[in-house]
């Protein structure tokens, strides 16, 4: 196992069980370092009852279908980075219009987490490929492609596909 050394002093860290759990400790200053999950955000976002799927270019899952989404910034708020994500990925602007869910997700080899989706209305932009993405495509609830990314996108694409956002009675596109 990788040395590590703690964040407050510098110090070699060294593992103890803390809290009922093996942790890394700092034995100068006593610095406990607790691992937490990552924390995502994504953005459902639907046109004419078609969902917007975008295709991975690069790893993890290159080649899965997902919705837009990314990882949330240590100074942003969930919902914020959902719209900034959308942005980056594939050109659209989207304003919230409510939250859909958290998933907890623990086949991610970057580590588990939890990703937050939101339901998204189209204001503006236009959309196209980018350097995270090499197509997008909006599809019916018949037409979902088999391979989905994982990351909790799996979830909600499966969600949103069996109707479970929605009280209005869709038909498929």
């Amino acid at each position: 196992m990788k040395q590590h050394h703690c964040l407050q002093c510098g110090t070699p860290m060294e593992r103890r069980e803390i809290e009922s759990r093996i942790r890394e400790v700092c034995p100068a200053c006593g610095w406990i370092f607790y691992q937490n999950l990552k924390v995502g955000a994504g953005v459902v976002v639907e046109d004419e009852g078609r969902l917007l799927l975008l295709r991975r270019a690069s790893d993890p899952w290159r080649g899965d279908w997902n919705v837009p989404a990314g990882f949330v910034e240590v100074d942003e708020q969930p919902a914020q980075a959902a719209v900034r994500e959308v942005f980056e990925e594939c050109g659209l602007q989207v304003a919230i219009t409510r939250q859909l869910g958290a998933y907890w997700y623990g086949d991610d080899p970057r580590g588990s987490g939890i990703s937050i989706f939101f339901a998204g209305e189209i204001t503006g932009g236009e959309i196209k490929s980018s350097d995270e993405v090499d197509e997008y495509a909006f599809f019916g609830r018949s037409e979902i492609p088999a391979n989905l990314a994982k990351g909790g996108h799996d979830q909600v694409i499966i969600d949103w596909r069996q109707g479970k956002f929605s009280s209005k009675d869709r038909q498929d596109g």
